[in-house]
């Protein structure tokens, strides 16, 4: 777990899957054929409270929808990529805005389309529901599932990580 809090004290970009992380993987339709998601509000604050601490967000997903923009924007979510079908080169295209190369960046997805961002981040995180095959990449299977709490849970242990750094650096330069 030692090595898991160095980690995530040098992350300074974080990247969400969407459909089975920020909701339950569930895809519901109205009569209208609108399509409707269900966001979990500590997740969400655990986003935002990411934002407020000076951390770049992202929001890197396969599908597209409506509903996604305005709760990234709600939250302050800082890059928006929908309708991706390589997730990596969102995340390169980000790395180059920034400067960051992959040990800076923290990303939690859940199915296959995400392996190939998993494998080369920094450090990897699933829901506790995500499949097999993302389970065996992660540095990190959260305890929760996807749209009820795994966010929140990495968000926290990030945030954590960091200011635990922060504190050390602060000691040592007091003595």
């Amino acid at each position: 777990m030692d090595n898991l809090k160095l980690k995530a004290a040098q992350i300074k970009l974080i990247a969400f899957d969407v459909d089975g992380v920020l909701t339950n993987g569930e895809i519901v339709y109205g009569n209208n054929g609108e399509e409707m998601k269900v966001f979990n509000a500590k997740d969400g604050q655990g986003m935002f409270s990411l934002s407020k601490k000076g951390f770049i967000t992202a929001i890197i997903t396969a599908r597209a929808s409506a509903i996604v923009e305005k709760r990234a924007k709600d939250l302050e979510i800082l890059h928006v990529y929908q309708d991706v079908k390589n997730k990596i080169l969102a995340l390169q295209e980000l790395m180059n805005i920034y400067k960051l190369d992959y040990s800076q960046i923290a990303y939690i997805g859940d199915d296959l389309p995400d392996i190939c961002v998993l494998e080369k981040v920094g450090l990897a995180f699933c829901p506790n529901d995500a499949v097999d095959e993302v389970k065996k990449i992660c540095h990190y299977v959260l305890s929760k599932e996807g749209g009820k709490g795994a966010v929140r849970e990495m968000t926290d242990f990030i945030i954590s990580a960091k200011s635990d750094q922060e504190v050390t650096v602060l000691q040592s330069l007091e003595n």
